[in-house]
């Protein structure tokens, strides 16, 4: 069996490839510390980029290429602004109407009109986006992250278990503090919150001196991005382990820590905002 294949071609296609994977994993929000704003808008440049250098080669298939890289770059945008953005149904669709208008136009251009451009018009267009988008980086810099403040409750108190098993701990679950996220700039970012960790101290023999802290609601239940010059605050809950014959109220003060080592004279909770991982 015969199998004619241009080699050239093949590489092309390749290239293709993992010019969309590189697209892909640019979005994932893993690389460069870039917001929401600016990576949707270089992703916009980048089809622009693409689809001009498309209508100026005119050369073996590089043009194909280079429309099908503009078309990538566009998909990946078009999904990265639906998922980050959330427009809703009619938005949605709105925009998706907008996108096949966009590539029905350019499509009537190059095969009707049949659109041309210099390569100096094409190099002066393209080196204009490279400036834009370098302006935008530095701007997005400049214009910092998200930042989380911790905030406790000098205490709390926990009610005795009216229901439970015959002996042993049951969990209660108390809100011990808030955390509060502030976008200080123009620009939408990630909405991530940090990972908490506390424990359990000051109490005799308890089965676990770890405890559950997490927020409310649950961290994967919040919205992914918290738009430009917005603060948000969330509740910080904690399971504490109660004994199941304690009868009367328990106060558990509320401290700020590091880890679980040492020990208090009375019943303690400790809460601390766990190191991210490079």
């Amino acid at each position: 069996m015969n199998f004619d294949i241009d080699s050239g071609k093949l590489l092309y296609a390749l290239g293709v490839l993992f010019a969309a994977a590189a697209l892909l994993y640019f979005v994932r929000d893993v690389v460069f510390g870039l917001s929401i704003t600016v990576k949707a808008v270089l992703l916009l440049l980048t089809f622009v980029v693409f689809f001009v250098a498309g209508v100026a080669v005119q050369r073996d298939v590089l043009d194909v290429v280079a429309f099908a890289l503009s078309g990538i770059a566009y998909v990946v945008f078009v999904g990265y602004v639906v998922v980050r953005y959330d427009p809703g149904e009619t938005g949605t669709f709105l925009l998706l109407a907008a996108s096949a208008a966009v590539f029905l136009g350019l499509g009537y251009g190059l095969r009707v009109r049949e659109l041309t451009m210099s390569r100096r018009t094409a190099a002066a267009i393209v080196t204009g986006l490279v400036v834009l988008s370098a302006v935008l980086v530095g701007v997005d810099a400049v214009g910092g992250g998200v930042t989380y403040d911790l905030e406790t409750e000098s205490s709390v108190t926990v009610e005795p278990p009216t229901r439970g098993p015959d002996r042993g701990y049951t969990q209660s679950e108390v809100t011990i503090g808030t955390v509060t996220a502030r976008n200080e700039f123009v620009f939408t970012r990630a909405f991530d919150l940090p990972e908490l960790r506390g424990c359990l101290l000051g109490v005799p023999d308890p089965p676990s001196r770890e405890l559950w802290v997490g927020y409310e609601p649950a961290a994967f239940e919040q919205r992914s991005v918290i738009r430009g010059e917005t603060t948000r605050t969330v509740d910080v809950r904690a399971d504490v382990l109660v004994d199941v014959n304690q009868t009367e109220p328990v106060t558990y003060a509320v401290e700020r820590g590091e880890d679980c080592d040492g020990d208090r004279a009375s019943p303690t909770l400790v809460v601390w905002v766990e190191e991210r991982r490079p």
